[in-house]
């Protein structure tokens, strides 16, 4: 008995990783939404920068990676040892061919970080230098809520 013939080319579908892994991570989306729709929308909508957080003797230093983004676009906030760092980087707009493919973060961020020790108030200095922004937080005495400006 013979088999019917088929073409191979027929019967073969071609795996892509990069369309799974984008319809894996809309329906964990749609079920945190669903699950957990009482969560602050920064967690579910912004991204978290890479970060170091360093103990010195005299105080913390904490370096956030975020390229692309102005510093007038940065928030940094000190509330006692809570130290928060949010703000947004903007999506390109000047693009003119079509995206293939996107693994940057776009759009609002949000880094937060209890410090272990109290700190000075005062002595915070924030700058950002080639994409990394860089906090210096020195050790001292409980304070209070602070906004630090990026020189």
């Amino acid at each position: 008995m013979a088999l019917p013939v088929r073409s191979a080319r027929s019967d073969i579908t071609r795996w892509d990783p990069a369309s799974e892994f984008d319809r894996l991570s809309q329906q964990m989306s749609r079920l945190f939404e669903d699950q957990w729709a009482e969560v602050p929308s920064i967690l579910r909508d912004g991204f978290t920068p890479l970060a170091d957080l360093e103990e010195t003797d005299d105080g913390y230093v904490l370096e956030v990676e975020l390229p692309g983004v102005k510093k007038k676009n940065i928030t940094i906030e000190l509330d006692g040892r809570r130290l928060v760092i949010s703000g947004e980087r903007p999506e390109d707009e000047g693009r003119k061919g079509w995206l293939r493919r996107q693994t940057r973060s776009w759009g609002r961020f949000h880094y937060e970080v209890v410090l272990p020790d109290n700190v000075k108030q005062d002595g915070v200095e924030a700058t950002l230098n080639d994409g990394v922004l860089r906090v210096t937080v020195p050790k001292g005495s409980a304070g209070q809520r602070r906004q630090i400006e990026v020189k």
